[in-house]
């Protein structure tokens, strides 16, 4: 079997290092930074811990799948997976509050109509019904297949079956998820609740597709799941199965160059300095610059397109399907709060403080003058684990914050959070022992992504702008995995991109997608 080179230790790259070791393949992890698992990290202080990238699981049949197709351990026998119930609380500007179950349609329904007047819950259902049709239409191509290298067709074509919509003499079906929230829910509050699924990825409502209707849809349809210890521990568990598959990991060894001859790879040149960086008895690649040269007979890339880009020096992620890199649409601010006082009986795990300015929000965020909002939508997690604090008499919460890539972070910004987070914690500054501030400029030094950018997963429509880069490339034996390449970000799709390339390796060009 051969050599394979995986540049870069998160959740995908790892997804496809420990299926292509089950194959029998060599695989040799090269990571710049000291540890594995990308952007999903984890701050420790005094006893407090934190997920400081996701903090929750959503689908998680990709890792059980993972797990099932690399060992004889399942994923619940290495971590433990915990059904979230209820799923969220929302606190509207206007004051109003609901709380949605879990994965219950009924009861998310009722608990609507409750919280919103009666024919919330009926209209939301609707939507839901409509969103299924969009996942049903956009699932395989958008998630578990390679790009089609037709991807035109998902780019011209919406699966959102919108309702026709009568204005005057004219009559329209939504074309971005703006519209479905104006036309099809007509509720603010219902707005709100629709769109800060997208504002999660960074996407901009009023230009993002209708087929981001899948969002929430998937989050209904397939659960919310937190993993006890923290998302980390899932990225433990993903190194740990590589490990037990005879994946060798290099940490604090940065690939300096992708090295290819005639079209094909031919291994990866190292950076001489490198802390644990070893070459290979064949010696430097003839003609490199002169560093430490390993040869393979693929090379998967589990970096961001620019990043890749400079590493073989011209656009390798454009690839068989020729989609173009997508550029980042947002990074996040996260705010890790110490609080005196344990975690009250029946608190939700996460509380979204809708903005009480939704047009200066998108505007702070998508227009021409970006920054930190002064009225940002937070997303408010408060985990129910024992693991996360010194004892019953502490809580740990983490506040996160949608900002442009790159965004600076004032006090008066971190303020303005801390403000808006205390309409879903009562007594936060009073609680609150210490915080720590995680900028984009910390996410930047955790993945190597310019500004700190955080992918979002793929979707139809819209011209095709927010599809990404297909995991085949225009050099043989080159493929690309993780968030930044086909089908886009979120856990999931990282660990789905992971699957994709370990099958287009396995089977070759032929290779259909997961079944």
């Amino acid at each position: 079997m051969g050599r394979i080179a995986v540049i870069g230790a998160g959740m995908g790259a790892m997804a496809a290092a420990a299926r292509l070791a089950v194959a029998g393949h060599r695989v040799v992890v090269y990571e710049r930074a000291e540890t594995y698992g990308g952007a999903v990290r984890r701050f420790e202080r005094d006893g407090f811990a934190f997920d400081t990238g996701p903090g929750l699981l959503p689908v998680p049949a990709v890792y059980r799948d993972l797990f099932v197709k690399t060992g004889k351990r399942p994923l619940e026998e290495c971590v433990e997976l915990v059904q979230v119930d209820p799923s969220a609380g929302h606190v509207f500007a206007d004051g109003t509050r609901v709380t949605l179950p879990n994965a219950s349609r009924a009861g998310v329904l009722a608990a609507l109509d409750e919280a919103l007047g009666d024919g919330a819950g009926a209209r939301w259902g609707a939507f839901l019904v409509r969103a299924r049709e969009a996942w049903d239409r956009a699932r395989r191509p958008l998630l578990e297949e390679p790009l089609w290298p037709n991807w035109d067709v998902l780019a011209e074509r919406e699966p959102y079956p919108s309702v026709p919509h009568k204005k005057l003499l004219r009559t329209r079906r939504a074309e971005t998820l703006a519209e479905v929230a104006a036309w099809e829910l007509r509720d603010p509050r219902l707005t709100a609740l629709l769109e800060s699924h997208a504002l999660a990825y960074g996407l901009d409502p009023r230009a993002t597709p209708a087929s981001a209707a899948v969002l929430p849809y998937i989050d209904h349809a397939f659960g919310t799941w937190y993993v006890r210890g923290g998302i980390r521990e899932l990225a433990r568990a993903v190194y740990e199965r590589c490990l037990e598959r005879r994946v060798e990991f290099r940490f604090g060894t940065p690939v300096e160059r992708i090295v290819e001859k005639d079209g094909q790879i031919v291994g990866v040149e190292l950076a001489r300095d490198g802390s644990t960086a070893s070459g290979t008895e064949d010696g430097p690649e003839p003609g490199g610059p002169g560093g430490l040269f390993e040869q393979a007979d693929f090379v998967v890339a589990g970096v961001a397109p620019d990043v890749l880009d400079g590493l073989v020096a011209g656009a390798a992620l454009r690839g068989a399907a020729e989609v173009p890199p997508r550029p980042g649409t947002a990074s996040r601010l996260t705010l890790l709060l110490a609080l005196r006082g344990g975690r009250p009986a029946g608190t939700a795990h996460r509380t979204v403080v809708h903005s009480a300015d939704r047009e200066g929000e998108l505007e702070r965020l998508f227009g021409e003058r970006p920054g930190v909002p002064a009225a940002p939508t937070v997303v408010v997690a408060r985990p129910d684990d024992p693991a996360l604090v010194p004892d019953a008499e502490h809580e740990a919460v983490a506040l996160t914050v949608t900002v442009p890539p790159g965004a600076r972070v004032a006090e008066e910004d971190v303020e303005r959070v801390l403000d808006a987070a205390g309409r879903a914690v009562p007594g936060l500054r009073d609680r609150l022992l210490w915080h720590e501030v995680r900028t984009p400029a910390d996410i930047a030094e955790a993945t190597g992504v310019e500004g700190g950018a955080v992918p979002a997963p793929a979707l139809a429509a819209a011209g095709g702008r927010l599809l990404h880069p297909s995991n085949t490339t225009r050099i043989r034996g080159l493929f690309a995995a993780g968030g930044w390449a086909h089908p886009g970000g979120g856990l999931p799709h990282a660990g789905m991109s992971g699957a994709l390339v370990a099958g287009l390796i396995v089977e070759g060009p032929e290779f259909q997608g997961s079944q």
